[in-house]
């Protein structure tokens, strides 16, 4: 089914803002929610490339300990 190139797919993304592609007509995961792109699964592919420009999950990006600072 993932391997299908001609299948419909879509893009999904979670709470922590992480993204990953999904077949049409197949119901979501628990926590995963569109997130407006559909296409063959090489259109979605490439929209998660140009849109999930930080891998590091939400949560972790808004912690205050990640912009470099020190503890003291």
């Amino acid at each position: 089914m993932f391997d299908d190139e001609t299948r419909a797919f879509r893009v999904v993304r979670n709470d922590e803002e992480q993204y990953s592609v999904w077949p049409v007509g197949r119901e979501l995961p628990a926590g995963w929610s569109e997130a407006g792109k559909r296409g063959t699964k090489a259109e979605c592919l490439a929209h998660v490339g140009r849109s999930w420009t930080d891998l590091r999950p939400a949560s972790l990006r808004r912690s205050p300990s990640v912009d470099g600072g020190s503890a003291a």
